[in-house]
């Protein structure tokens, strides 16, 4: 590819991600009129209109959202082409989405800044279903099985969800045998920022979901509120082994019906189907995946392949 295309398709691969000409501009350390015109040159040259413009907002045309995946593929194939033959140390911006739980994600990010300095992270803390392409994301880190055939996914760890209370809430109310005896007990709940629903426990009796009426004793957003309310004895937490594991071990929190809760629960990263991944992506999956399992709460994953 002439590398008068290849610097125009760099141009246009920022704006798409960014819907912004200015936003692009700053990234790309040149004039906003200089981005528009790189994008008129090749709406020109296609012959197609890449982008919806008024003056309020942009949006990509069936046409923009097509070359946005290609481009996107093209760039990662050269970058790692030139990181191959090179034998360079991988370079430039990484943006991250990674679930609500920094306290488990971020010692391993860290590391990873330490050992690849040149890679500027960008993290994005949330769980909400988002589109890869067009929000400019290179990796995401989710929880649960992958759903999306138009995505790749890598299996970094599994873990398992465990119903837990303090010592002396159990000391005053006993403990729960069967999840049909949970109603009865003080019950913190987690709701989804994204979605606004509460998180089913996911108890398992013979082989089918069990889904007791449980008491909304209280209800948080993210980890840390519910770990902090179930140690302090204000009734039962669900929660993931890596956020409790601990706890356990040191006698703040005892966990309950363990054989009606899943053993495996999957921990991806996940990357669009149709980009090859780039040696940044590469480094942090196959980084993420060394440094995950080392964390409490946390079991290396079924079949982990190298990236």
């Amino acid at each position: 590819m002439h590398s008068d295309k290849l610097s125009a398709l760099g141009t246009f691969v920022q704006a798409a991600q960014t819907l912004s000409f200015t936003a692009a501009a700053r990234q790309l350390d040149i004039s906003a009129s200089a981005v528009g015109k790189a994008i008129a040159r090749m709406e020109a040259r296609l012959e197609v209109r890449l982008f919806h413009r008024n003056t309020r907002s942009m949006t990509l045309t069936d046409e923009g959202r097509r070359l946005l995946e290609r481009g996107l593929r093209i760039l990662s194939e050269v970058e790692a082409a030139e990181a191959d033959i090179g034998r360079k140390t991988p370079q430039g911006g990484l943006r991250v989405g990674l679930p609500l739980a920094s306290h488990l994600f971020m010692p391993p990010v860290l590391d990873f800044m330490r050992r690849y300095p040149g890679i500027e992270l960008e993290l994005d803390f949330n769980e909400a279903f988002v589109n890869l392409v067009e929000e400019g994301y290179d990796v995401v880190i989710r929880v649960g099985k992958l759903r999306d055939s138009g995505l790749i996914a890598r299996p970094l760890a599994r873990f398992r969800y465990r119903i837990v209370g303090a010592p002396g809430y159990f000391a005053a109310h006993g403990q729960p045998r069967r999840p049909q005896d949970l109603p009865r007990h003080a019950c913190i709940h987690y709701r989804a920022p994204s979605s606004g629903k509460l998180l089913p426990w996911p108890l398992v009796v013979n082989g089918s979901a069990a889904r007791p009426k449980l008491p909304r004793s209280a209800i948080a957003s993210t980890l840390e509120p519910q770990l902090c309310m179930a140690e302090q004895g204000f009734g039962l937490a669900c929660l993931p082994s890596f956020a409790v594991d601990t706890a356990i071990e040191q006698g703040r929190l005892v966990p309950v019906l363990d054989k009606y809760l899943p053993l495996d629960v999957p921990l991806q990263a996940v990357w669009p189907a149709s980009r090859q991944p780039s040696p940044r992506i590469q480094a942090f999956v196959s980084h993420m995946q060394a440094a995950l399992v080392r964390q409490p709460g946390l079991r290396p994953a079924h079949g982990a392949p190298a990236v």
